[in-house]
């Protein structure tokens, strides 16, 4: 999974239109913004293996502190506690953050082979293996993107040109990176994906970006979303 990721992000952002679509982009990846790191570090394990399913050549043999159930719902807790108490929002804010963060899990469970850890210790794995059935997979995948980003796209309007073209060239790109992983060369080693992966805050960054252009659309006129108005119980 990879843009359907980002399909939950864009779609959030009419929940919680206060939230930067930066700060959403960073909750549906931050497992994988963890994950390099601990790979790199020596903590966490894969191997790059083609053929190991019809459409990752990866194998994802030790990852229970980035992607496992009970580490995503910590994490999910953490990012969402964090904003809060930075951004001194309400709870509707923290809810959706935490969806978010966790939503990883779940999608990553539907493509994944039975690799997706429970615990942090355990050896209980999930996995429906949707990767291995890529007629199914693409498919299913650029149809939740394409409802994440018609729902960010039909609630938020473009302040000027960036507003705009941003939008749509980041919608481009992160459909380009995902064929370009799909159909491209299995990478060379481990170290190379890991250090690829921190390509990630990019597109975070462009996120900020994009959303610093755009405003929310309320009651069908355009109005953007400062303060807490639209905390839970304003």
């Amino acid at each position: 999974m990879f843009i359907g990721h980002f399909a939950i992000a864009l779609g959030a952002k009419k929940y919680a239109p206060q939230i930067s679509l930066g700060i959403l982009f960073l909750a549906c990846q931050l497992a994988d913004i963890i994950w390099p790191n601990l790979v790199l570090l020596g903590i966490e394990i894969f191997e790059v293996e083609p053929g190991n399913t019809a459409m990752t050549p990866l194998n994802f043999i030790y990852y229970p502190y980035s992607h496992s159930l009970v580490a995503l719902l910590i994490w999910s807790v953490l990012l969402a506690l964090i904003y809060s108490l930075l951004r001194h929002s309400g709870l509707r804010a923290a809810i959706i953050i935490a969806v978010v963060v966790f939503s990883h899990w779940i999608l990553d469970v539907i493509t994944h082979g039975p690799d997706m850890p429970v615990t942090l210790t355990g050896s209980d794995r999930f996995g429906f293996e949707l990767w291995n059935h890529p007629y199914i997979a693409v498919p299913f995948e650029l149809i939740l993107f394409a409802i994440g980003f018609w729902i960010y796209a039909n609630n938020t309007h473009a302040l000027n040109k960036r507003g705009s073209v941003g939008m749509w060239g980041l919608a481009i790109f992160l459909v380009l990176i995902y064929f370009a992983n799909i159909f491209g060369p299995p990478p060379p080693s481990v170290s190379a994906v890991a250090w690829s992966a921190q390509a990630l805050w990019l597109i975070v960054a462009w996120g900020f970006w994009v959303d610093r252009h755009r405003e929310t659309i309320i009651s069908g006129s355009a109005e953007t979303i400062t303060g807490t108005a639209f905390e839970l119980g304003t």
